[in-house]
């Protein structure tokens, strides 16, 4: 196949920073080796500029307002400066196209959140828009234990009427040659949208694949591990309550990495349920001590039932452990029978006891829990590597051409 010239836009795009512009980097960096790659993106003061962090792309930035940087959180959720953004977009491709500039596809990378009207509706290219993610409701049974932090925050909930009523918004996806979803009930989130094409493509890959470890041998000790933000969704509760189910099982314990206002409550209900010799909460870590867990544990524990992605799963798997999983938004794609076992969510006192018996039955079957965790490396090795991450994506580029 022919190699693309390739248009690819996101607010922000930084090899230093974390979260969504992070991830775009590492998304341009990739797609750089295999194609001819123009990139349109905000900068800061004080950060590595993003030529010099992309030297095998063309990159065209424009500063960031210093307005949108004062409240992190608040820009990183609702993406204050989205139409300077993409008024500065407008122009450029104007621009570009008027002095003869020619591009193949164009790509709205970032932002995930389905919320955002597209510059690239109106461009004259044809254009690729995602991995959209989010938009997962709370189950019906855990909402009396979940609240949402910040008033911002509650605003996700406008997103479906968005979807529904905002003309742009819907044009926007409407006329994408294709739209991504970090999984496949992203195209159920976008049902009433006429959409040309849809792909599931999970937006998180690996650096390399971990060392191959032999795990533990026994059927009476199970260390499960955690990881993620201190955030009831993210499911830890569930697993501290499925440990006051295994009272036979003294030698299944639980540790924790990450820091939030959920971990408190754990600890309280640790103490309350009688478990609290069995529970480790560590807080916030450095990644190396994270990477040490991931080797030293025998299963990552992550019933997570609001997640969109999944990405610490990929980090999980890399290590080869075998996975207890939610059957429900990003984890539901990841995860497959063949490295994991997937629950239902229903209610809080179901789930923990679906994790229990997950537990039960893996710490009784070691052979069971080496075969998951070599099929959980070898899946992340097929697909979450990011050339071949990269690879996938140009593929399907020229599947739309």
């Amino acid at each position: 196949m022919s190699r693309l010239n390739v248009l690819l836009i996101a607010p922000n795009i930084d090899g230093t920073d974390v979260g969504e512009a992070y991830v775009a980097f590492k998304w341009a960096e990739a797609l750089a080796e295999i194609v001819d790659l123009t990139v349109l993106s905000f900068e800061r003061d004080g950060r590595t500029r993003l030529a010099a962090q992309l030297p095998k792309a063309k990159v065209v930035t424009w500063m960031e307002p210093e307005w949108a940087q004062k409240h992190e959180r608040f820009n990183a959720m609702l993406k204050p400066a989205w139409p300077i953004f993409g008024r500065h977009v407008r122009k450029w491709i104007k621009s570009a196209r008027q002095s003869g500039t020619h591009f193949d596809v164009a790509h709205q990378l970032m932002p995930q959140a389905a919320r955002y009207a597209s510059p690239l509706r109106k461009a004259g290219i044809p254009y690729v828009i995602g991995p959209l993610g989010g938009a997962l409701d709370t189950p019906k049974g855990f909402k009396s234990e979940v609240t949402s932090a910040s008033w911002f925050t509650r605003l996700r909930a406008l997103d479906k009427y968005r979807l529904a009523y905002d003309p742009w918004l819907r044009q926007s996806y409407a006329g994408a040659e294709l739209v991504l979803g970090v999984a496949p009930y992203m195209q159920d989130v976008l049902g009433k949208i006429s959409l040309k094409r849809f792909a599931p493509v999970l937006e998180l890959g690996i650096e390399q694949l971990a060392l191959k470890i032999q795990r533990g041998q026994s059927t009476e000790r199970l260390k499960l591990l955690h990881v993620g933000r201190g955030v009831r969704t993210k499911g830890l509760r569930d697993v501290v309550r499925a440990l006051a189910l295994l009272p036979d099982l003294p030698g299944v314990t639980l540790t924790s990495a990450g820091d939030g206002e959920e971990i408190a409550l754990c600890r309280l209900e640790a103490e309350k349920l009688g478990v609290a010799d069995r529970v480790e909460f560590l807080g916030r870590i450095p990644r190396q001590e994270v990477e040490a867990l991931y080797r030293d544990s025998d299963v990552f524990a992550f019933p997570s039932f609001r997640e969109p992605a999944g990405g610490v799963l990929y980090e999980a798997m890399r290590w080869g452990l075998p996975i207890i999983s939610a059957r429900r938004g990003g984890p539901d794609w990841i995860v497959d029978e063949s490295c994991g076992l997937k629950l239902d969510v229903t209610t809080p006192q179901a789930l923990a006891q679906d994790i229990a018996n997950a537990a039960r039955r893996l710490t009784g079957n070691p052979e069971l829990r080496q075969t998951l965790g070599d099929n959980a490396r070898a899946k992340v090795a097929r697909e979450g590597l990011w050339p071949k991450k990269a690879a996938a994506l140009t593929e399907l580029y020229h599947s739309i051409l």
